[in-house]
């Protein structure tokens, strides 16, 4: 597990250099809000495709060479963002680096599942989570800053740190290859292993049980997509930007490993609304800071949303991936993994695509008030399947 971990955080280290710096270096260039949205959109919609493909991936290469194609991918093209700023070009190296993100994740993802048993699994989720949302908190409100004072040179030359993970990659894979191993049954027999192998698989179910999980993902993600890629955009004074992000990285880092030990006490399922709706609230309040005339009022409706928004997003990545195992059951730990991750990324790309365009046809005000009020009424949706059909009608933990 600390294996898994560090190359977790390795792996997420280079994509938090790159996700606010990369739309900022296509503005640079000439392009415009919608451009500098697609770049990061190209590389969700391209990890979203790796995720999908992992499975074969892995049953091709095995874990090592899957882990080792994922750290290549998505650290080695960093340092060509230095030959050019034209949107085309670097939104063609965002789609390679998403293919590399795409195998990361989902082999982390499946890699909690292996090696921590269902009754740890909510703390272990919290500290996979925390490994993947520290450095995000240390490196996506530090990297904007790095270009402005330093250059953009620095940011594309560290962001090839990804590659460090090889090494890593290594002890993760023997470790992932001795665990696992097909479930035996209740009675710990080879039989009763291949006896619920033969059980048909229920597909049907597996769709009502990751639909509510995955749609409460996609809405808090498409909102993070937005506050990642445009926050260095909304104001001019780069300290309110360096504050605004690490107040957003820091609590969201921090929600996602706390909510671990509430998940595992009380389960998922209760919290999932409320942080829905404190999302909302707090996409609202960065819209009206959008609004404001005044530096002062604006730069505190800024922060403090992004403080709401930072817990909810946090919390929420916990949540729906500890409550998706519990309402899939162990045997569908592969496709809960895959499906939460396609979820993840697809969230942000979409978030990122949406809220540059609206932004480019409107204002960001219009931009973060349409989020919130997706968010609430995605929110409103967990609220009603409660209300309408009591416990036994919503995905249960």
């Amino acid at each position: 597990m600390p294996a898994l971990l560090g190359s977790t955080a390795l792996g997420f280290a280079g994509v938090a250099l790159l996700l606010p710096v990369a739309p900022l270096w296509v503005l640079h260039g000439g392009a415009d809000e919608l451009g500098a949205g697609a770049v990061n959109a190209v590389m969700m919609l391209c990890t979203v495709i790796a995720q999908l493909l992992v499975g074969r991936t892995l049953d091709r290469l095995g874990w090592r060479w899957t882990l080792i194609l994922g750290a290549c991918l998505l650290g080695a093209p960093a340092p060509a963002h230095l030959l050019t700023d034209d949107v085309w070009a670097v939104t063609a190296l965002a789609a390679v680096r998403g293919l590399g993100f795409g195998i990361i994740t989902v082999c982390g993802a499946m890699g909690v599942a292996v090696l921590v048993e269902p009754a740890r699994r909510g703390r272990a989720v919290g500290a996979y989570g925390l490994a993947a949302a520290a450095p995000q908190f240390v490196l996506i409100p530090l990297a904007p800053w790095l270009t402005e004072q330093v250059g953009y040179w620095l940011v594309f030359t560290l962001a090839v740190v990804p590659v460090l993970a090889i090494p890593l990659a290594l002890r993760v894979a023997r470790a992932l290859r001795a665990h696992d191993r097909p479930a035996t049954g209740p009675t710990g027999t080879a039989e009763a292993a291949e006896a619920a192998e033969a059980v048909p698989r229920d597909t049907a179910a597996l769709r009502r049980a990751l639909a509510g999980p995955i749609a409460a993902l996609l809405a808090i993600t498409s909102a993070g997509g937005a506050v990642l890629t445009f926050t260095p955009s909304l104001v001019p004074d780069q300290t309110t930007v360096f504050v605004a992000l690490l107040v957003f990285t820091g609590t969201s880092a921090l929600s996602r490993w706390a909510f671990g030990g509430f998940a595992d006490r009380r389960g998922a399922a209760p919290a999932i609304a409320p942080l829905l709706f404190a999302g909302a609230v707090g996409l609202a309040a960065i819209g009206t800071g959008t609004a404001s005339g005044s530096a002062t009022t604006g730069g505190v409706l800024l922060i403090v949303g992004m403080l709401v928004v930072g817990v909810a997003y946090g919390g929420l990545q916990n949540l729906t991936l500890v409550h998706a195992f519990a309402a899939a059951g162990e045997r569908e730990r592969s496709s809960v993994g895959t499906a939460w991750n396609v979820g993840f990324d697809a969230g942000t790309g979409l978030g990122a695509l949406a809220a540059g365009a609206v932004a480019a046809a409107a204002s960001y005000t219009v931009a973060y008030a349409s989020l919130a009020a997706v968010t609430a009424l995605v929110g409103a949706g967990w609220v009603g399947l409660w209300w309408r059909g009591g416990r036994a009608s919503a995905p249960r933990t």
